[in-house]
């Protein structure tokens, strides 16, 4: 038994397991009870997928110094430990039972007074950890949780993190986080240090308000701002050049208030960014003082929602409209269908047949992982994969994969149509290449191992 399969029923400490929930990058999260007293309720508990994991440890120290009402209450750590001896960490916290943030806010037809009451929240839980002395270093739509019963924002996965005083972990670029929201001193470091592969990047405050400034702009957008800093090439030679962010005010009916913070936020100098406190304070008043305009919806819909994705899109969608991917639009240009991007929405349904005529003529992304290759449920499959503006939507085949895992499925896997799944629990849709989408989650499945030949080489 290994942390990805402990079966319900099952105590890690005093513990009892109730439920998978889902796996991360470093942990694999249950819904547990305290044996013994569960008219307590339900605590979530995050288990480390490796054995001594200084990682997770710095997260359960952070957790540990942070008491505030917008940040999960660290109830308990220990060690889990395995038959042979190996133990692995984990931390127990409070249960947040809700929708992520961008799901929350396209179930419920967003307001700018609703995102500026939100993201003031956050910005109180980022001025806790900052008072801490740490940096949350990842802070994204997926990772704020709002609450089913009172609507409260949550700032949740600490794995991130980093303290004043904390060993170093990361000893070449990039630093852990997600790249589209790091902010533009970050982005610089890494193109100043690029034949400099031990370099580290200093995380600061100012770097957690940048990306709450991203995921303001997408909350409210629907896709992401542009790039923070990119390079160009000059008669000078290669120099930065910083993209500017128009007003969202001016693309959407968003308040005036809320579109003049998310600018803010998105500064180039960290400096007129302001602290998470400043920002708090200047959320909660915009909330407070903001016009008529703040209670309107952001976005109308634009369309009449259809299919199996119709109850997402019955409301207009930010967390549908993620960038394209290259290999997206390569695909779309190779099959000759016209992509015009000032045109919304996009959507072209691809039959598998399709996919694999375009496998087959060896259009691929430069060397990644081709847009076939990743979509194909399998030869002969009816499947379709989709795209939405910004975004890919992989459906879950009816049948599965090829060498995919058939039930019985060991946990955390689930069983899908005939076929073994594990749940991402950091994704939401669209779930990316390779990632399939069934009832609002994301899953990839579980791949049998091949099996080796029976028989001798000449």
């Amino acid at each position: 038994m290994d942390p990805t399969t402990i079966p319900i029923g099952e105590d890690v400490g005093p513990w009892r397991v109730v439920d998978y929930c889902g796996q991360g990058s470093y942990g694999i999260v249950y819904r547990v009870e305290r044996r013994g007293r569960e008219w307590e309720g339900y605590f979530a508990l995050k288990l480390a997928l490796h054995p001594l994991s200084p990682r997770f440890e710095r997260e359960v120290e952070l957790l540990g110094r942070v008491d505030h009402p917008h940040v999960p209450r660290l109830h308990d750590r220990g060690w889990w430990t395995v038959h042979g001896g190996v133990a692995f960490p984990y931390l127990v916290m409070d249960w947040v039972d809700g929708w992520t943030l961008y799901e929350w806010g396209y179930r419920h037809s967003l307001t700018s007074r609703q995102a500026l009451r939100l993201l003031a929240q956050v910005a109180r839980a980022l001025e806790a950890v900052h008072a801490a002395g740490g940096v949350h270093r990842d802070v994204k739509g997926e990772n704020i949780m709002v609450r089913r019963d009172d609507a409260h924002a949550m700032l949740l996965d600490f794995g991130s993190c980093t303290y004043q005083g904390a060993r170093q972990l990361t000893h070449h670029p990039p630093p852990p986080g997600t790249p589209q929201y790091q902010s533009p001193e970050c982005v610089c470091f890494q193109w100043d240090t690029l034949r400099h592969p031990t370099a580290h990047y200093d995380s600061q405050p100012a770097d957690d308000v940048y990306a709450l400034g991203v995921t303001a702009y997408r909350l409210v957008m629907g896709q992401f701002p542009p790039v923070a800093m990119e390079m160009r090439e000059t008669a000078d030679g290669l120099l930065p050049f910083y993209p500017p962010v128009e007003a969202p005010a001016k693309q959407r009916n968003v308040s005036p208030e809320l579109s003049r913070l998310i600018l803010r936020m998105l500064s180039r100098e960290p400096s007129k960014r302001g602290s998470a406190a400043q920002m708090a304070l200047a959320l909660e008043r915009a909330a407070r003082r903001a016009g008529r305009r703040a209670d309107q919806r952001i976005a109308p819909i634009a369309a009449k929602p259809y299919g199996r994705f119709a109850a997402w899109r019955a409301a207009w969608s930010p967390a549908l409209s993620w960038w394209l991917p290259g290999v997206a639009l390569g695909l779309v240009l190779g099959l000759g269908i016209e992509f015009k991007p000032w045109k919304a929405p996009f959507r072209a349904v691809l039959p598998v047949r399709v996919a694999q005529e375009s496998r087959s003529m060896g259009r691929e992304d430069g060397g990644s992982v081709g847009l076939a290759d990743a979509a194909v449920p399998g030869a002969g499959s009816e499947e379709a994969l989709e795209f939405v503006q910004d975004g890919i939507l992989l459906n879950m085949p009816k049948k599965p994969l090829p060498g995919q895992s058939r039930p019985p499925c060991d946990k955390p896997e689930v069983e899908i149509n005939e076929g073994c799944w594990v749940r991402l629990l950091d994704a939401v849709p669209p779930c990316g290449d390779r990632r399939y989408e069934w009832k609002g989650k994301c899953y990839k499945p579980t791949i049998d191992p091949p099996r080796p030949s029976t028989s001798e080489p000449p």
